[in-house]
Parts: structure tokens; C-alpha cells; sequence
């Protein structure tokens, strides 16, 4: 049984380091320290730990921030073990962040994430009910993780406004801005679309971009600035990406971007 507990010792914020060393990789320099934890978490962090027993196998790591003067929660980290990755775990530990962020009187957590990890794309918009409309390009620089294999780290920004509810959304009318081309063994993007101007727009990518980093960089690499292209320049007219859908039998995501 999965237990979960508000981590505030050293030696929790100890096992937490070790944790960012297992998810992210032997070798992952990036890694927040204990005495990082001690003080964000002093000032009014949150940071929650999952045990299997007494082993810890995840955590949700957020700091106090600003947005436009009104007090927020930056959430810094999510991670999980390999093992109970697919268990929903990940998605427990963020209703728990929601959870103390409401109890101090928040609106809004922001994050980044990587637009095409198509499975963190599912949870933050069709569990979460995110939006989006900031693109970060290279926002940590060229990561030595070997989940980001020097691929630019380019990131969403994510907006969980945690006091509203989901609204219905309409696909009906989105038109598509690119499409995946699955006559090579990695998918390419093709037919790159920069000036449509419907309303409803379709971004696709594809599942598995972390086995692209590893067996076709240079295809990864080519996706990134595919859809850095299309992103970046459909946020810069003021579209916002405000769902994703996930098909694991066609082997993509797509996002829905709104004007």
C-alpha cells in the first residue's frame, strides 16, 4: 500500500536526492540539494514523498513564487520509480500539491514540461486541466540527463488554475498544422502549416520521443524544431494549447491549440 507524507527532515530530503539520481540517470548533475529543500520548504515549499513501505519511490517538489505580483506555487519536480510509473501515482502526488496549495489560499501552480512527452502531455491537460500559452526555448540549457540525451530542453509552461473546473472543449472544427509521416521506422513531421488562421488548430507528435532521444537524435532533434516552430509561432498570435488527446494504438498525441 502506497502511503504519502509531507517530507520536512534531512534525512528525507536526503532520500529525495537519491530519488532525483534514480529518475533522472546515473550521471544527472542537475539535482536539487538538501540544503536547497530545507529552505524552500522553510518559506512555505511543498514537497510531498510516496513510500512503498519505508522505501520512498516518488515525490512532488514545488516552490513559493510570483505571477504578475499574486503569490503561486512553482512546481520544480514530479518524479516517480520506473516501476510504479504507470500505477497513477504521478497524478496522486499532484492532486496532494493541489491540496496544500488550496489550504494557503492559492489560485494557480505553474511548471514546465517537455511538449513532447506525449504521456506527461495526457496527465497535465486530460487529468490536470492545464492550459498553455508561454514556449520556453532551451529554458535549462543542454541537459547531461540521459532522458534529454542534449536534445534543447524546451519547455511549456504549464498553468493549473486549481480553483476552476473543466470546461467541455469542442475539436469539431480544428484544423491540422502538421502531420506524422510513418514511412521511415522514426516518425518525421511533415507538412509543417505556419499560416493557418482557423480558430481550432491540431498539433501532432508522436509517443516514445524518449526512445528517439536515445536510437534517432538527429529525427528527435528535427521534431524539436518542428514543433518549437509551430508552437512559437501559433502562441505569438495568441493561440493557446488548451487539450491533448492520446492514442496509444496510432502511436500519437495531438494537442488542440484555441484563439
Amino acid at each position: 500500500m502506497i502511503t504519502f507524507r509531507d517530507l520536512k527532515t534531512l534525512d528525507e530530503f536526503a532520500q529525495v536526492v537519491e530519488l532525483e539520481r534514480t529518475v533522472w540517470g546515473v550521471g544527472y548533475e542537475d539535482v536539487v540539494p538538501v540544503s536547497l529543500f530545507a529552505v524552500t520548504v522553510h518559506c512555505g515549499g511543498i514537497l510531498v514523498g510516496a513510500f512503498d513501505g519505508k522505501r520512498m519511490v516518488g515525490f512532488v517538489y514545488s516552490l513559493p513564487g510570483l505571477k504578475h505580483g499574486k503569490p503561486i506555487q512553482w512546481s520544480h519536480m514530479l518524479g516517480v520509480v520506473d516501476e510504479f510509473r504507470n500505477d497513477g501515482l504521478g497524478h496522486r502526488l499532484k492532486l496532494l500539491q493541489r491540496d496544500r496549495a488550496l489550504a494557503a489560499g492559492l489560485d494557480l501552480i505553474e511548471w514546465t514540461y517537455d511538449p513532447m512527452q506525449a504521456l506527461n502531455a495526457h496527465l497535465n491537460f486530460s487529468k490536470l486541466g492545464i492550459e498553455v500559452s508561454e514556449y520556453e526555448e532551451n529554458i535549462y540549457g543542454v541537459s547531461n540527463s540521459p532522458l534529454h540525451a542534449g536534445n534543447p530542453t524546451d519547455r511549456f509552461v504549464a498553468e493549473w488554475w486549481i480553483r476552476r473546473s473543466r470546461k467541455p472543449i469542442d475539436w469539431t472544427d480544428a484544423v491540422p498544422v502538421n502531420r506524422i509521416d510513418r514511412r521511415n521506422h522514426w516518425p518525421q513531421c511533415e507538412d509543417v502549416n505556419l499560416s493557418e488562421r482557423s480558430h481550432e488548430l491540431l498539433v501532432e507528435i508522436p509517443t516514445g520521443f524518449t526512445e528517439m532521444l536515445a536510437g534517432a537524435p538527429t529525427v528527435a532533434f528535427d521534431w524539436r524544431m518542428a514543433t518549437r516552430r509551430i508552437f512559437t509561432t501559433y502562441f505569438g498570435r495568441g493561440y493557446r494549447a488548451v487539450d491533448f488527446k492520446l492514442d496509444r494504438g496510432a502511436g500519437k498525441g495531438v494537442y488542440l491549440l484555441a484563439s
